[in-house]
């Protein structure tokens, strides 16, 4: 049998994270996305069993500061592209400097430095991600999906979908279609 599953990485690290504090009896506040506040003072030892248990779940504990800056972009990117409805119609360069308080030259490099690429293509990798996501749900045609990412059309989306993936996006929805018909028995 093969489900298809549906789930949003935000909540998913934040139960984990919840789950692991709780574990560990740590008193803690959630001050925003990918952001804790520990109650208290923290021993070597039980921040070196916290960062030990998150890693196993793919969840990093950053204490750079340019890498914690480059985490709050890419929280406020990834916030951004996923809103339920269309994107800001604000440039995202406004957008940006007015969420995280900071120039948008300031926060292109700080990017740069620390990624080696361009707030740009994290954007368009993230609005491709969504867009890939909402071809498995299917419910919405092409059309709206250029629309829901802020691709300025069908074509856009087409283009730097290929350009990312190697596929266009109606090459992805047949797979998907596929996969979604082919039927599975559970193995014995």
């Amino acid at each position: 049998m093969k489900l298809h599953i549906k789930y949003d990485i935000n909540i998913c690290c934040k139960i984990i994270l919840q789950e692991q504090l709780d574990k560990m009896k740590m008193p803690y506040t959630i001050t925003g996305l990918g952001e804790v506040e520990i109650k208290g003072t923290v021993s070597t030892a039980k921040y070196n069993e916290l960062e030990t248990s998150l890693r196993k779940y793919g969840i990093e504990i950053i204490d750079n500061p340019k890498n914690i800056f480059t985490q709050k972009i890419k929280d406020a990117i990834v916030e951004m592209v996923y809103q339920k409805e269309a994107l800001p119609s604000t440039k995202i360069s406004a957008y940006l400097s007015k969420k995280l308080n900071k120039s948008y030259g300031h926060l292109s490099g700080i990017f740069s430095e620390v990624t080696f690429t361009s707030i740009r293509n994290f954007i368009i990798l993230q609005k491709i991600e969504r867009a890939k996501q909402e071809i498995i749900e299917g419910k919405e045609t092409l059309t709206q999906i250029a629309w829901n990412t802020d691709f300025s059309s069908v074509a856009h989306l087409s283009n730097e979908f290929k350009r990312i993936t190697g596929l266009t996006p109606s090459a992805f929805q047949q797979i998907i279609k596929k996969r979604k018909e082919t039927k599975f028995t559970p193995e014995k």
